[in-house]
């Protein structure tokens, strides 16, 4: 037997399902007091205090009301509710855990709350769950910059935006109108937030910031960046007409950035020809430097580098090509078109968010270096998958899949492009894919469907094995008679799919090929030339069986 290539893979693992508590599904799942309203805006006040690592806030959430009697909203202890206020009147609310519920029916109230659209006002303070290991184990982050100086930032993706401010924390419920961020800080400091800067007020030797998006925003993007921070700028002439640049970074790295954020633009036209215009111009482009590696926050995307190429300098492919562009630019700005432009309704769906972005990389490599490079990428990162649990996780309690999201969905996005044989139609299912979810969050269903469309066959079994199980396909072939055999094993029982069958040197067939069941093709080749000529740009795992002749 001999075996192809070094990709991970292995059985079906003993099933386990994780233990979920009330916790969780209160987290995860849209219950009867989260459905009766809708997010349509969020304006968030905080004032932070360095010396003490607390924060007191006052967040307004505009709300579309279809008549109810209690609302859930979340917010992580140790933070603490003070109050809620509706049309002047303080609300009965009670505290469980991670959430308040308010009930409409309790005194002073007294009554379900109406249809219509209304303005609640959460007032709370306390000392939020510091960051650990941010942005991996995140919450809100006390450090210091190089020269001693206060630098502080919020890192809660999964982990959830309660962690610093109430909010219904849920992705499926994005505010359709928008966000705005006002930070209270020492007049010391500059707050950097989502958007644009759209106020600034002196007061007492504080300054108040207040920046605001007018996009829908995912809770998680919603970060402040409060440090002593220098600007400079830019103009990207896009598709969608002039996109304002913003380059947010410690007065002591500026000309490092000026260096490196050159990349930005080739970036910006790689992607907007790929996945169509940036989505948020309203909101501008920004790169914001920040007390960890990096993150996707919308419109003032986290940059933590250290203005380096690759992955704090190391190439995550093992290839070569991933040195030769800076990994946390390229792989969260390609979250701004999967991710927050198309987000998922349950975290559960992450690799909709990751397996695109991580296929963003090899596009990039792509538009930089020729065809080659990218496959050459691709095919390099599997070194990273692990195939330990599926991708999808567990719905309804904010419990994502494994980290293979990131690798093995590239992979599996590469292996539909590479059966598709046509480059124009994938680029259009991407363009096409943004402007049919454009601001839109989405089930993993609906891509799926949607892929499907475009490849222009049933994509079905391919995703059922990639994102539900653990297991790489195994081709096993031979040669017997002139004739190349081949089927799959390892996978599930209804799992097929095409595959490039070599003929002759430099040339071959595509056929569909089954599990358990042998497809047959003419071949004038010997199987050391079989070897060689087998599509790699497949994630699959090729293996020689003897021959029964």
């Amino acid at each position: 037997m001999m075996v192809i290539g070094n990709w991970a893979m292995s059985q079906n693992l003993p099933a386990t399902t994780p233990k979920f508590t009330k916790a969780d599904s209160l987290r995860g799942t849209l219950n009867a007091n989260r459905t009766w309203w809708d997010v349509l805006r969020y304006d968030l006040e905080v004032e932070p205090d360095f010396a003490t690592e607390t924060i007191q806030g006052k967040t307004s959430i505009r709300i579309k009301s279809n008549g109810g009697k209690r609302m859930q909203l979340d917010l992580q202890q140790p933070l603490i509710v003070d109050s809620v206020i509706l049309e002047g009147e303080s609300l009965a609310f009670t505290r469980t855990d991670n959430i308040f519920l308010i009930d409409f029916t309790a005194k002073p109230w007294s009554e379900p709350l109406k249809k219509g659209e209304f303005v609640l006002q959460v007032y709370y303070h306390g000392k939020p769950r510091k960051a650990k290991r941010a942005p991996w184990d995140g919450g809100w982050i006390w450090t210091k910059d190089a020269q001693n100086r206060p630098w502080m930032s919020v890192a809660c993706q999964n982990l959830g935006a309660s962690v610093w401010y109430p909010c219904k924390d849920h992705q499926s419920d994005e505010p359709d109108q928008g966000a705005s961020l006002t930070m209270l800080v020492p007049d010391s400091l500059v707050a950097i937030g989502n958007g644009k800067l759209v106020g600034k007020i002196n007061i007492d030797k504080k300054t108040a910031w207040r920046w605001e998006v007018r996009n829908p925003i995912n809770n998680y993007n919603i970060i402040p960046y409060i440090g002593k921070y220098v600007n400079f700028s830019e103009t990207f002439k896009g598709e969608d007409g002039d996109l304002a640049c913003n380059y947010w970074v410690l007065d002591y790295d500026l000309q490092k950035a000026k260096d490196q954020f050159t990349q930005v633009k080739p970036m910006l036209q790689c992607f907007e020809s790929w996945f169509g215009p940036y989505p948020f111009y309203e909101d501008g482009y920004k790169l914001v430097e920040a007390p960890h590696l990096g993150m996707e926050h919308q419109s003032a995307v986290a940059y933590g580098n250290k203005f380096l190429n690759g992955y704090l300098g190391r190439d995550m492919s093992g290839t070569g090509w991933g040195s030769k562009w800076d990994f946390i630019i390229i792989h969260e700005s390609g979250h701004e078109w999967f991710g927050n432009n198309i987000t998922t309704k349950d975290i559960a769906d992450m690799w909709v968010h990751e397996g695109f972005t991580n296929y963003s990389e090899t596009i990039y490599t792509e538009c930089q270096f020729g065809k080659q490079a990218g496959q050459e990428y691709i095919q390099g990162v599997r070194r990273g998958i692990r195939n330990d649990i599926p991708i999808i996780g567990h719905y309804g309690v904010n419990q994502e899949g494994s980290g293979d999201m990131y690798p093995k969905a590239a992979n599996m996005i590469h292996t539909i492009r590479t059966i598709m044989q046509n480059d124009s139609v994938f680029k259009k299912m991407l363009r096409n894919m943004n402007s049919n979810f454009y601001h839109k969050t989405v089930t993993t269903k609906e891509i799926e469907t949607f892929v499907s469309k475009y490849a222009g066959f049933d994509c079905t079994p391919i995703f059922d094995q990639y994102l539900r199980t653990v297991s790489v396909p195994v081709l096993e072939w031979k040669l017997e008679k002139g004739n190349l055999m081949a089927r799959f094993n390892n996978c599930n029982k209804a799992f097929y799919m095409q595959v490039y069958m070599p003929q002759q040197k430099g040339k071959g067939i595509w056929k569909k090929v089954q599990t358990n069941s042998w497809t047959t093709v003419a071949t004038q080749l010997n199987a050391a030339d079989i070897t060689n000529q087998w599509n790699r740009n497949l994630y699959i795992v090729y293996t020689e069986m003897a021959a029964t002749n």
